[in-house]
C-alpha cells in the first residue's frame, strides 16, 4: 500500500495537467484529419487593357451589284432587302449614310463601308454591383429545376442588372436572366448585344455606332457564365431582339484575343494576344453559336481604323 501511494500521488499530480494539454491536441488532430478540405477560391483573370472595337470593312463594288446583293453575299445578311426596303425610304437613306454611297447610284469601282449587322460582343469582368429588377423584358426560357438551397444573393431568374468592370477604367451595365447565384466579386463571362446606333424612325437599325464608348453602356447578355459555372438554361443570343441570327445562319462578334478575353471561348484563332477581331459565328439548331474553321476572321487595323483580313 505505501508503494502504491507513493506512485499514485506523483502520477496524479503530473498526469492531470499533461492530460489537459495532450487529449485536446489529439482530438483536434483527428478532427482536422477527417474534416473536408476548405474550398480554394477560383483566381480571377486579369482585367484586359484593350476592349472590343466596333468598326467596318472596305469593299469595292463590282459590276451589276446592288446594296442588297453586297450585304447578302459579303456580310451574310440574308434579310437585307427586308431591313432596308424602298417601302420605307428612311431605311434606305440610313443604309446609304452607313456605306458612304447612294444605294440607288452604285457604280463599279466605288468603295463602300460594310458594317456587321446586329453585332455581338464577347466580354468578361468583375461584378461590382447586383440589382434585382422586374423591369427587364422577361423572355421565355426552359423550365429550370433549382434544388432547395440558401439564397446567397439576389434572385436573378426574372432579371438582374449587373455593374461589371471589364477593363481598369471601364464598367458596363449587363442585363442578365439566370438561375445562378451572382454576387459582388463574382467573375462573369458573356456574349452580349453591342449597342446599336439610334436612328429616328428606324427601331431595327442593325449597325453599331463606332463613336459610342462602352463605359456606362447597357448590354443584354446571352451565353452567360458565373465563375466556373455556365448557365445552360440562359437566353441564347438569337432570343435577344432585334437580330437576324436565325435568318442569316449566324452572327458577327467583336472581341479581343487573350486569356482574359476571347480565349475563354477556345475559338481556334492564331493571332497575338490583345488583337481586336471581328469574326463570324455559325448558329446551330439550338441557338448556340460556334466558330467554324473556315468562318471569316478580320483584325482591326489601327492605322486605317478599319477591319482587314486576318
Amino acid at each position: 500500500i505505501p508503494i502504491c501511494v507513493l506512485i499514485a500521488i506523483p502520477a496524479y499530480t503530473y498526469g492531470v495537467p499533461a492530460g489537459a494539454h495532450i487529449l485536446p491536441a489529439v482530438t483536434n488532430f483527428f478532427y482536422t484529419l477527417s474534416s473536408p478540405a476548405s474550398p480554394v477560391p477560383t483566381p480571377h483573370p486579369a482585367l484586359p487593357t484593350l476592349l472590343p472595337q466596333a468598326g467596318s470593312l472596305l469593299y469595292t463594288v463590282q459590276a451589276g451589284e446592288s446594296c442588297d446583293e453586297i450585304l447578302t453575299l459579303r456580310m451574310r445578311m440574308n434579310d437585307a432587302g427586308e431591313v432596308f426596303s424602298d417601302i420605307k425610304p428612311a431605311t434606305v437613306s440610313a443604309l446609304s449614310a452607313a456605306i458612304g454611297k447612294d444605294c440607288h447610284a452604285l457604280q463599279p469601282g466605288m468603295t463602300v463601308m460594310l458594317s456587321p449587322q446586329y453585332p455581338l460582343i464577347a466580354l468578361g469582368g468583375l461584378v461590382r454591383k447586383v440589382e434585382a429588377t422586374a423591369s427587364l423584358e422577361v423572355l421565355p426560357t426552359p423550365l429550370i429545376n433549382v434544388g432547395q438551397q440558401q439564397q446567397r444573393g439576389p434572385d436573378c431568374s426574372s432579371g438582374c442588372l449587373l455593374t461589371v468592370q471589364i477593363a481598369p477604367a471601364t464598367q458596363v451595365k449587363l442585363q442578365v436572366q439566370t438561375a445562378l447565384t451572382v454576387q459582388v466579386g463574382s467573375w462573369v463571362w458573356a456574349q452580349a448585344m453591342y449597342p446599336r446606333k439610334a436612328v429616328p424612325k428606324f427601331d431595327t437599325y442593325p449597325y453599331a455606332d463606332p463613336g459610342t464608348s462602352l463605359n456606362g453602356a447597357t448590354l443584354r447578355a446571352c451565353d452567360f457564365q458565373v465563375d466556373r459555372t455556365h448557365d445552360d438554361n440562359a437566353l441564347s443570343c438569337d432570343q435577344l431582339q432585334p437580330n437576324s441570327i436565325d435568318v442569316d445562319g449566324g452572327a458577327w462578334l467583336f472581341g479581343v484575343t487573350g486569356s482574359s478575353a476571347l480565349d475563354h471561348w477556345s475559338y481556334p484563332l492564331h493571332l497575338p494576344a490583345g488583337t481586336p477581331v471581328l469574326l463570324w459565328l455559325t448558329v446551330d439548331n439550338n441557338g448556340t453559336l460556334h466558330f467554324r474553321k473556315h468562318n471569316p476572321v478580320y483584325r482591326y487595323d489601327d492605322g486605317m481604323h478599319l477591319y482587314v483580313h486576318a
